[in-house]
């Protein structure tokens, strides 16, 4: 797994959002991306991240900052969890893990004395003109939105 690093122009990417309606990260040019990757809808560590995003979303609209939640899950999850959480921002399908894997988040992982291929909780922050600016993965679930914040306000 070989992660990208900031400096690197992120991939352009079409996925399916949770209304089944496609997005384009080019479409998003003139402002921050924060694209997280998250390995599955409505489980706890998910959602607590997912939450912490929801509650910050006036301080990342102030930064001028657009959030885009991508796993693997099926389309039709993602509403439920939208729904179930009153999630504020938009979810993404990367069904066969393209975009991971040209992100470098798909690889190798162990669980419970398991090792299996997965998706990695890595986030990206990308800037206005499509190139990576910072990459976020040393965090824990619940401090995820905590580290972004801290890293926006320090360099905005």
């Amino acid at each position: 797994m070989k992660t990208l690093t900031a400096g690197t122009p992120a991939p352009d990417f079409t996925l399916l959002n949770q209304d089944n309606q496609p997005v384009t990260l080019s479409d998003f040019r003139g402002k921050k991306v924060l694209a997280y990757f998250y390995p599955k809808a409505m489980t706890p560590g998910c959602t607590t991240q997912a939450c912490a995003l929801r509650d910050s979303k006036a301080e990342l609209d102030a930064l001028n900052v657009e959030v885009l939640g991508i796993s693997i899950d099926p389309v039709k999850r993602l509403p439920k969890f939208i729904e179930r959480d009153s999630l504020n921002f938009t979810l993404l399908s990367d069904e066969d893990h393209a975009v991971a894997d040209q992100f470098g988040v798909w690889g190798e992982k162990k669980f419970m004395g398991k090792v299996y291929d997965g998706l990695h909780r890595i986030s990206f922050l990308i800037d206005e003109n499509g190139v990576i600016e910072h990459v976020f993965n040393k965090f824990k679930t619940k401090d995820h939105h905590e580290v972004v914040l801290s890293y926006l306000n320090e360099n905005s």
